[in-house]
């Protein structure tokens, strides 16, 4: 490789690692599936998928997945949707962006490189990997373990994105970050805090009430922040019409008393929207029939056809 003169030290190690990961089997091209063991069954696979761990520079090892469109990119590179609790999201989304790309002929809307951030391991939701790296240090009383969110922001910005830039011929100018519960809170603390990182925010059920909504005191200065872009991004707040009790239900007592998921979505909307603020559009959506997990489906494709239209 030839040298990288004028590149930070950290673009230069993840432009190397990007490259490693092209040499590798399993990433860039697609891979042959396992032979299927003596009684005929095999491992289920994704086409056009590929996944890795990688160690970031704190030590923190994370899973990251990628789908990639079977069509060539735009002249401008693929948009990327970056999907947090990928265990969970990616197979999903990857599949929601297939039915996108199958439709482009029809709807003149392209898809978009799909990538999921999450942990090694089997398990759907990584809980104290997710409640260390989606919180942000701050609130009057952090719970040991939690906290991580700058770290854990670094690591995207400074290693993963230029890793997936390196792979992937990618449009740096529409990209997206999803997020549900403490997904959505680490979303919205990135637009509050790192605007420029992403263009679209897409946060379903964010956990807004952590720490006694510790996450609105960030908004203080964003109006500034936002100024400085060359561009307003943009929010999708989405909540479930089931995580709002009915007024017959008794009420919430212990950690569930100051949960309002729907007020508190709805309210930052309203907030967000005010013209002063600056933002690009701010669309607020309630999910009829949709609970606190069922919600993440419907709000994965509504984020989508949120950032590709």
């Amino acid at each position: 490789m030839p040298a990288m003169i004028g590149f930070p030290r950290w673009r230069r190690a993840a432009v190397c690692m990007a490259a490693l990961m092209l040499a590798l089997p399993g990433h860039g091209a697609e891979t042959r599936p396992p032979a299927p063991a003596a009684d005929g069954w095999g491992p289920v696979t994704l086409a056009r998928a590929v996944q890795r761990d990688v160690v970031s520079a704190s030590g923190r090892r994370y899973r990251i997945f990628v789908a990639r469109p079977n069509g060539a990119p735009p002249p401008a590179g693929y948009p990327v949707i970056y999907a947090l609790d990928g265990n969970a999201s990616f197979p999903s989304l990857a599949l929601m962006n297939r039915t996108v790309e199958r439709r482009s002929a029809i709807t003149g809307i392209g898809p978009a490189l799909v990538v999921g951030i999450g942990y090694a391991g089997d398990e759907d939701y990584a809980a104290s990997e997710r409640s260390r790296d989606y919180t942000p240090a701050g609130g009057a009383a952090t719970a040991a373990g939690e906290g991580g969110a700058e770290r854990f922001l670094d690591f995207i910005e400074r290693e993963l994105k230029p890793m997936i830039e390196a792979a992937y011929p990618v449009d740096r100018q529409r990209q997206a970050l999803f997020g549900h519960s403490y997904g959505g809170l680490l979303t919205l603390h990135a637009l509050f805090t790192r605007p420029q990182l992403f263009q679209t925010y897409i946060a379903a059920s964010p956990s807004i009430w952590w720490q006694q909504r510790f996450v609105l005191s960030e908004l203080a200065g964003l109006d500034s922040r936002l100024k400085r872009l060359p561009a307003p991004p943009r929010l999708l707040l989405a909540v479930g019409s089931l995580e709002t009790p009915p007024a017959s239900a008794p009420p919430r007592v212990g950690p569930q008393a100051g949960r309002h998921m729907r007020a508190d979505a709805e309210q930052l909307a309203a907030t967000l929207s005010a013209p002063a603020m600056g933002m690009g559009s701010v669309v607020f959506r309630e999910l009829a029939d949709e609970n606190h997990g069922s919600v993440l489906f419907p709000s994965l494709s509504r984020g989508l056809e949120f950032f590709l239209h």
